[in-house]
């Protein structure tokens, strides 16, 4: 299911994807992806996109929340974050799990 969402945000140009195995670390999910958009349009549009694409799928409970600056999806095992660039930098989610965010995107932690 992973590279199905992955390919989902590649196909709406999110940018610096990055995957982070929580399988021992967390209760919560055992996958964590986080990706930017450049704008809050793209954002809600990949939010909905992968929505729509996980349907598809057959994964029909998504919990979807957020604002005009990030979106978090949650899709059981698997939670999905989507910021703004600034935004994401704020938060910095990745610290957190001790993973650095690299150049190259689509990254497996």
């Amino acid at each position: 299911m992973v590279s199905v969402i992955v390919n989902s945000l590649e196909d709406d140009k999110a940018e610096d994807i990055v995957v982070i195995d929580l399988k021992g670390k967390a209760s919560f999910a055992d996958q964590m992806i986080i990706a930017t958009g450049l704008v809050d349009r793209q954002i809600a549009a990949m939010a909905e996109n992968l929505d729509k694409v996980l349907f598809k799928e057959g994964i029909k409970k998504i919990a979807i929340e957020g604002s005009s600056d990030w979106v978090l999806l949650d899709i059981g095992d698997i939670i999905v974050h989507l910021f703004r660039q600034e935004v994401r930098e704020h938060y910095n989610i990745e610290r957190i799990w001790g993973v650095q965010l690299e150049e190259e995107s689509t990254e497996t932690v």
